[in-house]
């Protein structure tokens, strides 16, 4: 039987808070630290590895960990939360995100029907007609083929694709899957949606509005701006635009999509880069086949997350360390860190993945919790963020600890030697570089130039960046995030912190306002 305890009342975390802190620094000095970083990994899928010789536990905190782990029950709450039972406990839902790329435990059943079959048949759906319009079966009004997607959405039906989708365009391109160029309206900012407007060509774009209810302010603001160019330009919008939306959403059966893909209120907005808000995007840009491969990763590091032992589960081993190093060690932060160019945005997609699940202060129930829950998140990739806020992560005041990512091969290969190396191998000996100097530090009798070091980190080591290992890398973080929602006790599936600007900026639009909120609408000139 299943039971959801504060972490604090926890009899394992109370010994865990008893453990006595390792000395970075000296485990990762000499060839201690050589065998430490051979061993201190662990396997995932499609050839990564999580690393976490960096960080500042030993044998005895994973042992602690071990313990937490099976008291707080991580392995039967995910079986829990895959086998349909309603885990989102603030609005009552199912949580099936994991359904979309594949069937870990039993058959669910919600509005009547089988949702694994329900989200392959939507699959289907996308690839047949992304197929169709790149065969030109279906066409602009002039008869013309698409050349560009342009995806209108907000939130989890912004970020995630479009990380998803920078981080394969250079892949696609050197392994001709490349179908077109897809673009991202998000932000109400008019300047957000004109930009884009201006450098496509709208008689050959074709236009992705997601929204699941189908009443998104932001969103469909901005598919009526999108609809004013087409007109203007003498285009039937209705040639031109779908939909990923919910069954039940006015979207859904209307005359004004050339085709409507549908999603469910049992997959989050920050968990949907597998469902249709990824799927539609994606498939138009690099073909149904990319992003298949995407999901069979992503449905291969989901078995990894099944493990009971922790060292061979490398989610939940990361979850627990990171709620060691949020609730013992008392870091606040967390710096997500690609040495990669093509996961330029994978950390904003994090930001929210992590911050929208785990940035709560009341369990599961409603109750207050006496500990601190979801750190900040925040990053950049390497090496631009060397040459900006590592200032701060070497020498600052705060330990924030470290999620590098790093693979040996480049995606396009194209590269050159200057002085004597690679800048692929530059690349990489910055991140190794970066890794043992945050531990090890260095002494200086000058102490502008002296590094205490003990600053943990952890690297996800992957040969290539390829839709296969994005779909197992994006699968380990969404895993990661749900098992620390487990043990903090908190719902990692609902958002109602977005909700208050959202009502009462609809007040102010509608001139329902008084005190303070008057005097900025004023001020603003709404």
């Amino acid at each position: 039987m299943i039971t959801w305890n504060n972490l604090d009342k926890l009899t394992s975390y109370q010994e865990l808070e008893k453990t006595e802190s390792v000395d970075l620094a000296a485990v990762m000095a000499g060839e201690n630290g050589a065998e430490r970083v051979k061993n201190y990994s662990v396997p995932m899928a499609e050839g990564l590895a999580y690393n976490y010789a960096a960080k500042k536990v030993d044998d005895t905190v994973l042992a602690a960990l071990g313990k937490l782990a099976e008291e707080a029950q991580l392995t039967e709450k995910f079986e829990a939360l895959y086998n349909g039972e309603v885990v989102n406990t603030g609005e009552k839902r199912l949580v099936l995100h994991h359904m979309t790329r594949g069937q870990l435990g039993d058959a669910v059943e919600a509005d009547g029907v089988d949702k694994r079959t329900f989200y392959v048949e939507q699959q289907k759906k996308i690839a047949e007609f992304a197929n169709k319009v790149h065969a030109g079966e279906i066409t602009n009004g002039a008869g013309e083929k698409f050349t560009t997607v342009v995806q209108i959405g907000i939130g989890g039906s912004d970020l995630g694709p479009r990380a998803m989708y920078l981080a394969l365009e250079n892949w696609a391109k050197k392994n001709d899957t490349f179908k077109m160029e897809a673009k991202f309206i998000s932000n109400v900012d008019p300047d957000d949606a004109a930009a884009v407007l201006n450098s496509v060509d709208v008689a050959h774009s074709i236009f992705v509005l997601v929204s699941k209810s189908g009443t998104t302010l932001e969103t469909l603001t901005n598919e009526s701006f999108v609809k004013d160019a087409l007109k203007n330009a003498g285009l039937d919008a209705s040639k031109h635009m779908i939909a990923v939306t919910s069954e039940t959403s006015p979207l859904a059966k209307s005359d004004d999509y050339l085709a409507a893909f549908f999603m469910d209120d049992y997959i989050g907005g920050r968990f949907s880069s597998t469902s249709a808000v990824g799927g539609a995007v994606l498939s138009l840009a690099f073909g149904p086949e990319v992003f298949a491969q995407f999901l069979d990763g992503a449905a291969a590091e989901d078995k990894l997350s099944l493990n009971k032992n922790i060292k061979e589960n490398p989610e939940m081993l990361d979850a627990l360390i990171g709620v060691y190093e949020r609730n013992v060690l008392g870091y606040p932060s967390t710096a997500v860190l690609p040495y990669s160019q093509a996961l330029s945005r994978f950390p904003a997609h994090l930001q929210q993945l992590d911050m929208e699940s785990n940035g709560k202060s009341v369990n599961r129930f409603g109750e207050p919790v006496d500990y601190v829950t979801g750190p900040v998140i925040f990053g950049e990739p390497g090496t631009n963020g060397q040459h900006s806020f590592y200032q701060l992560l070497h020498q600052g005041t705060d330990i924030v600890p470290l999620q590098f990512v790093g693979f040996k091969n480049s995606q396009i290969g194209t590269d050159v030697v200057i002085q004597d190396s690679t800048s692929q191998q530059k690349l990489c000996a910055n991140v190794a570089a970066q890794i043992v100097a945050f531990a090890c530090g260095k002494e200086d009798e000058n102490r502008n130039k002296n590094f205490e070091g003990g600053r943990p980190s952890s690297i996800i080591i992957g040969e290539q960046l390829t839709p296969a290992s994005l779909g197992a890398l994006l699968a380990h973080f969404e895993n990661k995030i749900m098992f620390q929602g487990f043990l903090w006790n908190v719902n990692s599936f609902d958002q109602e912190g977005v909700q208050l600007g959202k009502v009462l900026a609809k007040r102010v639009l509608a001139h329902e306002t008084d005190g303070a909120l008057r005097v900025f609408s004023d001020l603003l000139n709404i």
